[in-house]
């Protein structure tokens, strides 16, 4: 796997909460690795929102738009039981 391209998305988990960082950054560590390259993709795409709304998409309080980004936000619960 590409480390340049690891490392950037090391640094683009890093939200603006500890929890969002717990989130992502465990994303990213453990499924990111096993994912197919439309998932990748999703993964990368889906850290250019907004922390509010990926908050209350990982909350259940909203529905991202897409459904690749809900597959992963369903993973992210289902992994930190939320």
């Amino acid at each position: 796997m590409d480390s340049a391209r690891i490392k950037r998305l090391q640094w683009r988990t890093r939200r603006g909460t500890r929890e969002l960082d717990a989130l992502f950054g465990g994303w990213l560590e453990t499924s990111f690795p096993a994912a197919d390259e439309a998932q990748r993709l999703a993964f990368e795409e889906l850290l250019d929102v907004q922390d509010p709304d990926l908050w209350d998409w990982v909350m259940g309080h909203a529905r991202p738009p897409r459904a690749d980004w809900q597959a992963i936000i369903d993973d992210i619960r289902a992994r930190h039981r939320v």
